[in-house]
């Protein structure tokens, strides 16, 4: 099972990032591929919250328009919706006091919780995700 990251999902949309080309082909493979993929809560609303920040994005989607791209992922043959489970929020808890940070790598320790327990590969282009023991990683873009 792959579980992608945001950040992934962020480059296959943004035809402005130098990612567009190879993570769009990418998560155009997952989608029709016969390998599982997880959507976990936090990719998807991550999507959301970053995807349609004037701040982030000079031209960021519109609300409706990041929903139709979540809605279309969670309605992939391959998708699978991932819940956290009580377990992944100890684990995820674990990973951010042993490392004594939080901010963004609060995030990335819930997804790495979600896939460790599932023994699933998250695809990511964040290193961060090294940080977290018994997490397989792939970075798809190289």
């Amino acid at each position: 099972m792959i579980i992608p990251d945001v950040n992934l999902l962020l480059y296959a949309y943004d035809e402005a990032s130098p990612f567009h080309a190879r993570a769009k082909s990418w998560w155009s493979n997952c989608l029709s591929g016969p390998e599982p993929v997880g959507l976990v809560a936090a990719v998807l609303f991550a999507f959301i919250r970053i995807g349609t920040n004037p701040k982030i994005f000079e031209v960021p989607f519109s609300v409706v328009e990041a929903t139709h791209h979540v809605q279309e992922w969670l309605n992939a043959p391959p998708t699978e919706f991932l819940a956290v489970a009580r377990s992944d929020v100890d684990q995820a808890l674990a990973w951010l006091t042993e490392a004594g940070a939080g901010g963004n790598l609060t995030t990335d320790a819930q997804i790495a919780a979600v896939a460790k327990r599932r023994g699933a590969h998250v695809h990511t282009a964040d290193t961060d995700f090294s940080r977290f023991q018994g997490v397989r990683c792939k970075n798809p873009l190289l």
